[in-house]
């Protein structure tokens, strides 16, 4: 590489060998070099570019060295040399040295301001460029056409409107509002702020725009979403004989990325291929971007293989394009071939890699992630550090999690809702609603992600009040207009018992996706309403929605609950038939547990027998599950045996056998399937009740006498007990599966944790409304006949939710038909 700088009649050649060391010398062994500011100029003017920088200094000493020979050459204090002076320590990022250059000079003209305001803009400190605009006032230096690009940019940055239209006003009072790279600024700081209407009125007053104006009003448009504007004002651009650019060609893209609009992209995609633009990074880079954000993964592939340079920002883009769309592999396989070819990384290539790690659950590779991140400084970038806390929190590493968002010294929105997500992901949903509660004290404004991960922690502890809340936020912030919102919300309230509600969210929605489908299909299913499920289908395919792998196990699932073998064999039958949809193991499981529930095991081992690949636990269990409901001893043993060699440490596996010997009456088998549990340190997992009241979620644990309110609790038991015999209520002994006298197995059913729910939820509701029970595994058959006596009793609605469906009791009779 060369470098020349001239002066006067002289031409000096600076070769590769130079370095910053000996780059002095090499100047001032010419006679009269020292005392000429217009040979410093054409030193320093070497500088400006940053790659002669880097490849042949390599580093900031460099400039310093020959700003030293400047200042012992008496050169320091003149105006245009220390402009260039900072604007190169500013390119450098060395904002210290720019800033020491700039304090040193006594008489400041507008060249050196605007360097030094520039020096704060490009990196990224605009609040001291603001502070510097504010400065250069005071000292009544007039700011010009450069410096008021180079301020608006600042307050764009940090959304300061109100500064930004004090700037206006400047603008429109010194005449520069017709200076194209002035209202170029303006347009984008109006944009950048949200106002767009104020944007297109100086767009509008201009009446000679270039293609820089256009540009800048189409991207102002494109990217705080307005993207139909933006294509819009792109067909008025092209009526207006203005060719455009590469820079015009990437906010169209950006806008078409934004709406979804494939179609339209790849029209823009053949018109960037004549026009040649095709081989420019930038744009190279957006077309990758379109292709991903539609879902077109493969076109993002080929647009990346066929471009010839590439940026570490197209990197960035391929790699997260292959992990947002499900191709976590692939994502880590470029990653690597990043390293191999480019090897320059920076935060977005750390937040991309580490959510593929997540997504995989790779912790192992994560972790090398995470110590390349401390090594480099990462880790202190605010989403380098929220990608960590998803990945630890994906891989179940929450403690981890917790400790990186605990040691964040900024968080935003997006940190807040990575935790809160990684606790309502992992089941600690009481953590995610404690942790929304510090978020609120924190004053950061939930977004609808936040919501979304909310809605999930209330579905898990069945807390509906607390969903209602968070509803009512959803409603005031417009995220209900979000489909992936109004999808939380659909199952959020089918799970909390409110099917009906559920249902006319569904019917409200202006748009829904497959998501939204299932979402209702999968909440009837559980409330036991198998028709509604079944005809939601029908109405599904009347509209044009394909269903997939999920939809089918909805239906399965529904068919099974409600004993309809034919159905169901029609409807797995029509998967691949209709649908091209290949049957996986789950759908499997669902038709092993259609025939075990209707006591067809012979149909359902047969089919098993026949099934193309070898069943997993999953598929035994559903089988064991049916030999315990019709107490088929001889099957239900070889079943078990299969399970304890697949999951030697699964306890329900072990307590379902150990039900079926009770069951029959065989204690010493109960007993020694218990022995064997204890030997290999197995435990049951002990039942347990959630009931919303008073703003809390209160749990009952079997014969619990923790409750604050336990004595009320008890007493109240007692009295409804009395009611419930003379209702002609016989306790059914037989769902106690332990070898004990009959009056023992009486006082423990009565103390089931759903009965001490229901007496709390009595005494803690108001009168007539439903009472809501969540229960972690299935509800016992005494359990379930005493509900649906206390329901006819008390004239009250009670909801459970069990581990398998939802049971709504009242007037004596449950919506399961006592098949469950």
């Amino acid at each position: 590489m060369k470098s020349y700088l001239y002066s006067g009649h002289k031409l000096i050649h600076i070769n590769q060998s130079a370095t910053y060391r000996t780059l002095p010398k090499i100047i001032f062994k010419y006679d009269g070099f020292h005392s000429s500011a217009d040979t410093y100029c054409s030193i320093l003017q070497v500088f400006n570019n940053i790659h002669s920088i880097i490849q042949i200094y390599n580093n900031i000493h460099a400039l310093r060295e020959v700003h030293a020979q400047l200042v012992v050459n008496g050169l320091e204090h003149n105006s245009f040399i220390a402009a260039k002076v900072v604007r190169l320590y500013s390119i450098l990022g060395t904002l210290e040295d720019a800033r020491k250059a700039f304090d040193k000079i006594c008489e400041r003209n507008v060249l050196l301001w605007n360097a030094m305001i520039g020096a704060y803009a490009i990196n990224e400190n605009p609040e001291e460029a603001i502070k510097m605009y504010c400065k250069m006032h005071e000292e009544r230096i007039k700011p010009d056409n450069f410096t008021l690009p180079l301020i608006l940019k600042a307050c764009a940055s940090i959304s300061a409107l109100q500064g930004g239209k004090e700037i206006h006003r400047y603008i429109v009072r010194m005449g520069f509002e017709s200076d194209v790279f002035v209202a170029s600024a303006l347009i984008d700081m109006y944009a950048k702020c949200g106002v767009t209407d104020d944007a297109r009125q100086v767009f509008d007053k201009i009446p000679t725009r270039d293609v820089v104006l256009w540009n800048a009003m189409i991207s102002g448009y494109a990217q705080i979403g307005h993207c139909n504007e933006a294509l819009m004002l792109f067909e008025q651009m092209q009526l207006g004989d203005v060719m455009p650019n590469s820079s015009t060609l990437v906010a169209l893209l950006v806008a078409d990325a934004y709406l979804g609009n494939l179609q339209q992209g790849k029209q823009i995609h053949g018109y960037i291929v004549k026009t040649g633009c095709e081989s420019n990074v930038f744009v190279g880079t957006s077309l990758i971007d379109l292709y991903a954000k539609c879902g077109s993964i493969e076109d993002a592939g080929l647009m990346f293989a066929k471009m010839s340079e590439r940026s570490v920002v197209s990197w960035n883009a391929i790699i997260s394009a292959y992990s947002q769309n499900g191709c976590a592999n692939e994502a880590l396989k470029l990653f690597h071939q990043m390293q191999l070819e480019d090897g320059k990384l920076n935060s977005s290539t750390i937040v991309s890699v580490l959510s593929a790690c997540a997504k995989l659950g790779a912790l192992q590779l994560g972790k090398l992630i995470h110590d390349y991140s401390i090594r480099s400084g990462f880790e202190l970038d605010v989403f380098v550090g929220t990608a960590l806390i998803d990945m630890y929190a994906k891989c179940g590493m929450i403690d981890t999690a917790l400790q990186l968002f605990d040691k964040m010294s900024e968080r935003n929105v997006v940190s807040w809702s990575a935790m809160i997500a990684g606790y309502a992901y992992n089941g600690y949903a009481n953590e995610a609603l404690k942790l929304y509660n510090q978020m609120q004290l924190a004053k950061v404004k939930p977004n609808s992600v936040t919501t979304v991960s909310l809605l999930l922690a209330c579905t898990l502890l069945g807390a509906l009040q607390q969903g209602k809340a968070i509803h009512n936020y959803i409603i005031r912030s417009g995220f209900d207009v979000d489909v992936s919102v109004g999808n939380t919300l659909i199952d959020m309230y089918a799970k909390c018992g409110s099917i009906e509600v559920a249902h006319k969210l569904f019917n409200r929605m202006s748009k829904r996706n497959l998501a939204s489908w299932n979402s209702m299909i999968a909440g009837y299913r559980m409330h036991a309403r198998a028709e509604d499920a079944l005809a939601l289908f029908v109405q599904m395919k009347q509209m044009g929605v394909k269903p997939d792998n999920i939809t089918f196990i909805c239906i399965l699932s529904a068919c099974s609950h409600a004993g309809l073998v034919d159905q169901g064999l029609q409807y797995f039958d029509s998967m691949t038939k209709d649908y091209c949809v290949t049957p996986e193991m789950k759908h499997y499981a669902c038709m092993v547990d259609l025939f075990g529930r209707s006591g067809l095991l012979d149909e359902a081992h047969n089919f098993m027998e026949k099934m193309p690949f070898k069943p997993d636990a999953s598929i035994w269990g559903a089988l064991l599950g049916a030999c315990r409901i019709h107490c088929n001893i001889e099957l239900g043993e070889r079943v078990a045996n299969y399970l304890f060699e697949l999951e030697p440490d699964n306890a329900g596996y072990h307590v379902l056998l150990s039900n079926i010997y009770a069951a029959a009456g065989r204690w010493d088998d109960v007993a020694k399937v218990r022995t064997m549990m204890k030997e290999r340190g197995i435990t049951k997992t002990p039942g347990c009740s959630l009931i919303e009241a008073n703003n809390r979620v209160h749990a009952f644990l079997v014969g619990d006498r923790s409750h604050p309110e336990t004595n009320k609790i008890y007493d109240s038991l007692k009295a409804l007990d009395v009611q419930l015999k003379e209702a002609g209520y016989v306790p059914d002994t037989n769902f106690v599966l332990h070898n004990v006298e009959e009056e023992v197995k009486e006082n423990m059913l009565s103390t089931h944790s759903e009965k001490l729910a229901i007496v709390f939820g009595l005494l803690n509701t108001s009168p007539g409304t439903p009472i809501r029970i969540t229960k972690n595994l299935r509800i016992c058959g005494d359990c379930h006949n005493v509900t649906k006596l206390i329901s006819k009793i008390v004239s009250r609605e009670i909801i459970v939710r069990d581990a398998n469906r939802f049971h709504h009791f009242k007037n004596g009779l449950c919506s399961c038909g006592d098949f469950w």
